[in-house]
């Protein structure tokens, strides 16, 4: 074949396709994702984003910031269908077609699963041990064939396992190894790039999981990380990094952070924070606090021998239902754009440099 000039080269990798379709790509290793599963509900109750003042599909303010990831939940058959599969779907399809990756935070559930609660769908209920070991294959499956994600987290938060009771992995866990085995078998059956990662909430505890997994076949670690929650250390963040990354040869990402840029609020719903003592002394509730935060968080995932990237969550989560709702946001001080809906400095952070 003809050897094209390099500059011609450059030009056919970095073009987008003039009929507006998907556009490539690039070759991007170190992740820098957003939390964005909200976003289908708060764009239809017709919340207008904004860049620099003006009106912006959030998404192409992120890429243009530098993110290269979604994240985007999954719940099995949620009570109004937000975050369903279908909603998922689609979401994830404009996610590819701005030219991000997808990245598939699978709850199992058809709620919110996290350390405190991994409540079984309720289709699954009256399943016995073996059917419901048969529909998590099922389930992943249906999933990989209708999204084949670029990352795709087995359960959220499973510092005790998945699918209680049967999956409770303090006390039930030959069982929570065999649900998580039948989806991991079920996302390499139908891909050899989707990246699989087993997800602990926050740092103390982390070896105790990870060592009980360390048969599972799996690719990335990754880990939550809020100052609220786990503790004011980022060292001790970076060190449990390093020694996790080390001691079972995976990548590891920070999964889920986020930092305030005020203690205000922008509706009547509780804040998840609002205090000083939530905080990390070393960076304030202001916009520049935010972004030395996320900054820093970057940077330690960059010096850390086996770190791969981060993951803002509840960027989207402004105060979309008006600031009298005391059904909104608890996490509009906490969102990547502020009380006027425009996007924060601390999207600098999403920069590839």
């Amino acid at each position: 074949m003809k050897k094209l000039p390099l500059f011609l080269i450059a030009i056919s990798l970095f073009s987008c396709s003039s009929d507006g379709g998907t556009e490539p790509v690039i070759e991007d290793n170190f992740i820098r994702a957003a939390d964005m599963s909200y976003l289908p509900l708060i764009e239809s109750e017709g919340t207008i984003y904004k860049h620099n003042n003006t009106a912006e599909n959030a998404i192409s303010t992120l890429k243009n910031a530098g993110c290269n990831a979604i994240r985007i939940r999954l719940w099995q058959n949620p009570s109004d269908g937000h975050s369903g599969l279908t909603e998922v779907k689609t979401l994830a399809q404009r996610v590819r077609a701005a030219g991000l990756k997808v990245w598939l935070t699978v709850h199992y559930s058809d709620t919110w699963a996290d350390p405190g609660s991994q409540t079984k769908p309720i289709a699954w209920q009256s399943l016995s041990f073996t059917d419901l070991k048969t529909a998590v294959t099922i389930y992943t499956t249906q999933i990989m064939t209708e999204i084949n994600p670029d990352i795709i987290q087995i359960g959220n938060e499973v510092n005790d396992g998945m699918l209680w009771p049967e999956g409770k992995l303090s006390t039930n866990e030959s069982q929570y190894l065999e649900l998580v085995t039948a989806a991991t078998s079920a996302v390499r059956n139908k891909s050899t790039t989707t990246k699989i990662m087993l997800h602990y909430a926050g740092i103390s505890g982390s070896d105790w999981f990870f060592n009980k997994v360390a048969n599972v076949d799996y690719d990335y670690i990754g880990l939550s990380y809020y100052p609220i929650w786990h503790g004011t250390s980022l060292v001790t963040l970076q060190n449990t990094m390093n020694t996790l990354g080390q001691l079972y040869n995976k990548k590891v990402i920070v999964a889920e952070t986020a930092y305030p840029f005020t203690f205000g609020y922008n509706d009547y719903t509780n804040n998840i924070i609002g205090l000083s003592s939530q905080i990390i002394p070393t960076y304030s509730a202001t916009n520049d606090g935010q972004k030395q935060y996320l900054l820093a968080i970057k940077n330690l995932v960059k010096q850390s021998s086996n770190g791969l990237g981060f993951c803002y969550w509840g960027s989207e989560w402004v105060a979309f239902r008006g600031p009298t709702s005391t059904n909104g946001s608890p996490w509009e001080n906490q969102a990547l754009w502020d009380f006027t809906n425009n996007s924060l400095p601390a999207m600098d952070a999403f920069n590839a440099n």
